[in-house]
C-alpha cells in the first residue's frame, strides 16, 4: 500500500491511497484543479481514483469533492449526516455512496472501516484502510483520544494523525478566547503533546510510518510538532523499533510512503 498526504491544514486537506494500481482519496478540501495538480506532482492521476471518502463537512475537507465527482464520475462516500450537511456546498452529485459509521465496506479493493471521532460536525469519522493485511489509520480532526479511537488505530502499519497546535503558542497567539476554547475542547483539535502521548500508546513492532497532519499555521511550528512526538516516543519505546515520522504540509504534498506486511 502507498499513501501520500497531498496537503493538510485549515486551508485544505486531501490524502491519496493506492494498492495494486487502484486508488482512493480521503477528503478533497482543495479546489478540484489544485488536487489534480498535486496528484501530478507525486506522479499519479485523478483518473485512477475510484472514490473519495469524506470525514466531515467542513470546507477544508470537501471544497473540491463536488467538482471532482462531476468531472471524473467519481463516487463520493460519506455517512448520511455528513452528506446532508455538506450537500449545499457539494452541488449536484450523481454518484453518492452512503456508509454507516462503524460498519466496514469495500472500495477499490480496500476494506474501509469508518469510526466515530469527536469534532464539532454532524457525524465526523476517521478511517482504517486495509489491503492484503496492511492497514493505514487516519484521524485528522478530533478533540480527544477516545477508547474507540485507540481500539481502531491499534496495530496499524501506518498512521496519519492530527498534531494541530502547541498549547503555549495557542495561549500566546492571536486567537480570541472563545476560539482558543473551541480548539482545546473535546470537539476541537489534538495538541502536540496529546498526539505524542497517544502515539506512545500505539507503538508496536509493525508500525512503520507516522505522518503528523493538520498542523496549525498560526498555533504550531513543524519543528515543535516533530520534536514533541519524536522526543516523547524515544522515551517510551519499550523495546519497540521507532517508526519513521514525517510531516504533512499545507502548501505542498508530503512524501509518498510505502507500507508492507
Amino acid at each position: 500500500m502507498k499513501f501520500c498526504v497531498l496537503g493538510s491544514g485549515s486551508k485544505g486537506n486531501a490524502t491519496y491511497v493506492e494498492a495494486n494500481g487502484r486508488a482512493l482519496l480521503i477528503d478533497a478540501g482543495f479546489s478540484g484543479k489544485e488536487i489534480c495538480r498535486r496528484l501530478e506532482v507525486v506522479g499519479v492521476s485523478m483518473a485512477t481514483v475510484e472514490g473519495v471518502l469524506l470525514t466531515h463537512e467542513h470546507n477544508d475537507h470537501i471544497q473540491g469533492a463536488g467538482i471532482l465527482a462531476r468531472k471524473y464520475k467519481t463516487a463520493l462516500w460519506a455517512n448520511q449526516a455528513t452528506f446532508k450537511a455538506a450537500s449545499p456546498r457539494l452541488g449536484q452529485v450523481e454518484s453518492f455512496k452512503s456508509f454507516q459509521t462503524g460498519e466496514k465496506f469495500s472500495l477499490a479493493g480496500f476494506t474501509i472501516h469508518p469510526f466515530a471521532i469527536s469534532h464539532d460536525t454532524a457525524d465526523p469519522v476517521g478511517f482504517v484502510v486495509e489491503h492484503d493485511g496492511v492497514t493505514l489509520g487516519f484521524c485528522t480532526d478530533t478533540g480527544m483520544v477516545s477508547r474507540l479511537l485507540q481500539q481502531r488505530l491499534t496495530g496499524c502499519h501506518g498512521l496519519i494523525l492530527e498534531c494541530n497546535h502547541d498549547l503555549q503558542m495557542l495561549a500566546d497567539g492571536p486567537y480570541p478566547l472563545h476560539l482558543q476554547q473551541r480548539v482545546r475542547s473535546r470537539q476541537g483539535h489534538l495538541a502536540n503533546n496529546d498526539a505524542a502521548r497517544f502515539l506512545g500508546d500505539l507503538l508496536h513492532d509493525r508500525l512503520q510510518h507516522v505522518v503528523l497532519a493538520h498542523l496549525s499555521e498560526t498555533n504550531n511550528l513543524p519543528d515543535l510538532a516533530l520534536e514533541a512526538v519524536t522526543g516523547f516516543l524515544a522515551t517510551v519505546k519499550n523495546g519497540f523499533p521507532l517508526p519513521e515520522v514525517s510531516l504533512s504540509w499545507q502548501e505542498r504534498p508530503g512524501v509518498m510512503v510505502e507500507l508492507c506486511r
